[in-house]
Parts: structure tokens; sequence; C-alpha cells
């Protein structure tokens, strides 16, 4: 009888063996396809850059270039003004950030820490906020940055860029505040500390995690936009990253290899940010769930 039993259970946990490795199979396939279907158009682009136009407009899509055109590279950052559109999205990102953290960062301090019956419609209404879209503000934002002279200033894109970034950032710091144990803030105010101090001196500095989500996030968000700053600016002083392609397209011609090569330059800091920096988009996003 005991044998029996023994031959039953060794059966039963081959089978759930077998079951679970055609299940991890079947996993490893779906991630593996997900993975060439994410890195292919970087590949794909990567190799574009280097193509002479005739092998780019020949429609040999997978083909390796005869030879190595640097030469593009060198194109992409002397004839397309890399560095002046590199400086503008750099400038216009990094007070977008700022902008995002400072304000993302009291409302939801407010809203989480306040004993306040309105803070809930409060977060609702930042939260129907990630529900407009980009492109039915465009006219009426339009307007209102002409009436107040900033429209084609570089405040007319920093703008829509904080109001519309600051919603998620809402989110994502209201749920990590909220999991912070009263008795934190507590023991600081029997310690004679005010709003302010437990704010900047004990909330925001265990808030890393999520406060970094929000500036990774932000940073991709902002760093190729382009539907606003093609809206709002025509100044080629004040022009961003993505319209960098335009120098390459004349009226007889196009510098495909040069354009490919000014789009790997322009996606590379956000690959390399996102690469370096994915683990803690991770944790932040998921910071307020497990935190106590």
């Amino acid at each position: 009888m005991s044998q029996s039993a023994t031959l039953t259970a060794m059966q039963a946990s081959a089978s759930s063996r077998r079951r679970f490795s055609i299940s991890r199979l079947i996993i490893y396939i779906i991630l593996a396809i997900l993975f060439v279907t994410q890195l292919y158009p970087l590949l794909w682009l990567l190799i574009y850059s280097f193509k002479t136009n005739e092998e780019i407009l020949s429609g040999s899509f997978f083909a390796l270039p005869a030879s190595w055109q640097w030469v593009n590279y060198k194109d992409a950052i002397g004839g397309g003004l890399y560095w002046k559109y590199l400086t503008n999205s750099v400038f216009v990102t990094a007070i977008t950030i700022v902008a995002v953290i400072v304000l993302a960062a009291m409302v939801a301090f407010a809203i989480s820490r306040f004993r306040w019956k309105y803070g809930q419609y409060v977060l609702l209404l930042f939260l129907l906020g990630m529900m407009i879209p980009l492109q039915s503000t465009l006219l009426p934002l339009m307007i209102m940055f002409k009436n107040i002279d900033i429209l084609n200033t570089r405040w007319s894109i920093i703008l829509p860029y904080i109001a519309f970034q600051t919603p998620i950032a809402v989110f994502i710091l209201s749920g990590f505040f909220q999991s912070i144990p009263n008795e934190i803030e507590e023991s600081a105010i029997v310690d004679g500390a005010g709003v302010w101090s437990i704010f900047t001196r004990i909330v925001l500095p265990i808030s890393v995690p999520p406060v970094m989500t929000v500036c990774i996030l932000t940073f991709i968000n902002i760093w190729n936009e382009y539907v606003l700053a093609a809206t709002f600016i025509s100044s080629e002083k004040i022009k961003t990253l993505p319209f960098g392609v335009y120098s390459f397209v004349s009226q007889y011609s196009v510098n495909y290899g040069a354009i490919g090569a000014f789009l790997v330059l322009g996606a590379a800091p956000v690959v390399i940010i996102y690469f370096l920096l994915a683990e803690k988009i991770t944790k932040g996003m998921v910071a307020g769930a497990v935190k106590g």
C-alpha cells in the first residue's frame, strides 16, 4: 500500500514538473517575442543610421551596410545643429522636472497627510487631468499664450509640459505618502517640527524611489515631445531636439542616413537612462504598495 502511494506521488510530482516546465517555456517564448519586437526597432534604426541613401531606398531593411557610413554622424552633429537643439531640450526638460517634482510633492503631501474632507476630491481632480487629450488643448492654449504674450517662448511649452506631467506625478507620490506611518510625523511634532520641516526633512528624504520614478517618467515623456513644441515654437533659437531632423530635408534631396544618425543621437539619452534606472522605476511604482 505504501509503495503504491509512493509511486502515485512520484507520478503526480513528475506530472506537475512537466506542466510547470511547459508553462515556463510558454512564458519564456512570450517574453522572447516581446523582447525582439521592442528591441528590433532600435537595432534597425542603428543600422539605418550607417547606410547610404541608395542602400536605404533599395528596400533591404535587414541587410547590413556595405560600408559603415560614420560620416552620417558627423553630418548629424554638424549640419543638424545637434548641440543647440540638445541644449534647448536639456533646459526645457530640467525646468519641467524640477517644477513637476516640487508641485506634485506638495500637492501629494497635502492630499495624503492632511486630514481634510476634500483631499480625495482634489486627488480625483488631478486624476481627471490624466484623461484630457493633449490635442484638445492646442487651440485654447494658443489663444491664451498669445493673449499673455508668451507664444514662441520656452514658457509656451514648459507650462503645458508641467500641467500634463503633474497628474501622474501626484498619483505616484500620493500613493507612497499614504503608506508612511503616522508615528513618524507624530514623533517629529513632539520634537517641535512644523509642517514644512516634516515635509522637507522627513517625508521627502524617505521618498527617493517614487521621486526618481517621477523624474524618469517625466524625462522620457518630455525629451522627444513634438506636438506642443511644433505648435507653439517657431523660432530657431529655442527649438528642441526633434526639430533637428528637418535640417536634412531640402527641396530636392533628403539625407536619410543623417536623419537616422540624428534620431539615434536624440534617442540615446532616453535609452541609456532607462536601462540604467529601470529598476528604480519599478521600485518607485510599487513602493507605495509594499511600504508598511
